[in-house]
């Protein structure tokens, strides 16, 4: 529950109370009415197409706690139910900017929480980050939902948050620049995490470099305490590292590192090493770019002031988000390599690369899709990762989709369905497969149908993150 009355809600959004409502707070915020139940609060957002607060009655009569609309739809709602229009009991708020009322609540609510905020975001890993963090902090912890990274879903999640919260994490997306510094004036993150920078969204960017500058708009909004998180080797962010008041490096040769490394029967046993001294860890994952991700996910907890002890205890509960890298046993000992969630070039080499440590007693296949929005560079980029597919031992290689004929695949299909009926016709006892591709291709399709007849999925292995 939004421990705010109506009152102070409708402050804390820069609204007005055009009707009063029932007392207390609002269980829940939600901006889809078909979504709401009892005690919800309605935020009804202006779209291309239609304003969400078209809907506002029809949510109040669902029985939500009130509305936070447009303006003019506020005054109508109120107006109406002076004439006993019967538009329910909640409460009725109106802003001129309903966007931005949302996004002003859910900053309120985080200081109102007073939780430790960390802030995730990176060409790939984000996620993977997020869901180590989940697992490991030792404290109560909230984590944004897939996807929930936008100047809409990230306030969503902050307001999804309960009392009691004491770290919450959040992803940020970025798809232009300016976008990472609006989702930290709502944050307000006291630590920023940045996994790593690739060619992802170069079309919409133009180059890496600014895609570097657009990632470190989390450096520049952090707290006035805050602390950054960055690759002990920055690569193009190296250029803006120096702006942090904090930092803390992670990975190889960093203030957070791993030594005496045993990767094995699904699992990681690590030595991990800190300016807080050392713990074993046990991972439930063999991936090297995951043992990256958790050494990010630590660096952030430390950056918290929470205990690596207490880090490395919840570590074996690690669970990752789906469709990035489960392992999914089909007939004859095959095993397909589920990571169709999001794609590009670093986060292929990384699953091409785990590929080719699977132990196998047949051939390492590849399904790969498309990879979106690289620019014109896009057909080198596919060149290179199809040439590192059989550096690293993939003898049967399927492209998906326009770009993938630069993969040079042995076969090269339009489509997902495509792509299942020529891996059924090739897939022999003990192979292994990899399925990926970029989110539109939609290669779980892939997985989704040769599973049909073998339903049940090993365990997981880890994953590979790329949505930018």
């Amino acid at each position: 529950m939004i421990e705010l009355s109506g009152e102070r809600l409708a402050a804390a959004a820069g609204a007005t109370a055009f009707a009063d409502g029932p007392p207390g707070g609002a269980t829940r915020v939600v901006i889809d009415s078909r979504e709401v139940r009892d005690g919800d609060l309605f935020v009804g957002l202006p779209g291309e197409r239609m304003d969400g607060g078209e809907f506002a009655g029809a949510a109040l009569g669902s029985g939500a706690w009130g509305v936070l609309v447009g303006t003019p739809w506020a005054n109508e709602i109120a107006a109406k139910r002076e004439r006993g229009g019967g538009t329910g009991e909640g409460w009725v708020l109106g802003a001129t900017d309903p966007l931005g009322a949302l996004q002003s609540l859910a900053r309120a609510w985080r200081r109102e929480l007073g939780a430790g905020v960390i802030g995730i975001t990176g060409s790939t890993g984000k996620t993977s980050v997020k869901d180590v963090c989940r697992a490991i902090l030792p404290v109560r912890t909230h984590a944004s939902r897939e996807n929930f990274n936008t100047e809409i879903g990230l306030p969503l999640a902050i307001l999804a948050a309960p009392p009691g919260t004491e770290a919450l994490v959040l992803e940020m997306g970025m798809r232009g620049p300016g976008q990472i510094a609006e989702l930290c004036e709502i944050a307000e993150p006291d630590v920023g995490v940045i996994t790593n920078v690739g060619p992802v969204h170069v079309e919409l960017l133009g180059s890496i470099e600014a895609i570097a500058e657009a990632k470190a708009e989390l450096i520049d909004g952090l707290t006035e305490e805050g602390t950054a998180v960055v690759p002990a080797d920055p690569g193009v962010l190296g250029p803006h590292v120096s702006r942090a008041r904090r930092r803390i490096t992670f990975g190889e040769g960093g203030d957070v590192h791993a030594r005496e490394i045993l990767a094995e029967a699904g699992e990681t046993n690590a030595v991990v090493v800190s300016p807080a001294g050392e713990r074993a860890f046990k991972l439930p994952f063999v991936e090297a770019h995951n043992l990256d991700n958790a050494l990010a996910a630590i660096a952030a907890g430390l950056a918290l002031g929470l205990s690596l002890e207490g880090m490395a205890r919840r570590a074996p509960g690690i669970v990752f988000s789906r469709l990035r890298g489960e392992l999914v046993q089909l007939p004859g000992n095959a095993i397909l390599v589920n990571d169709s969630y999001n794609a590009n070039p670093v986060s292929m080499r990384a699953a091409l690369d785990h590929l080719a440590t699977l132990r196998t007693d047949g051939r390492r296949m590849a399904v790969l899709g498309d990879m979106l929005e690289l620019g014109p560079g896009a057909a080198a980029h596919h060149r290179e990762i199809g040439e590192h597919a059989r550096d690293v031992g993939v003898s049967h290689l399927i492209g998906v989709g326009e770009l993938a004929g630069a993969y040079e695949p042995d076969v090269h299909v339009p489509n997902a369905e495509a792509a299942a009926a020529a891996l059924r016709d090739t897939l022999g006892p003990g192979d292994a497969v990899l399925v990926k591709g970029s989110r539109a291709v939609g290669l779980e399709r892939v997985a989704e149908i040769l599973s049909e007849a073998s339903p049940s999925a090993a365990p997981r292995d880890g994953e590979s993150d790329a949505n930018g």
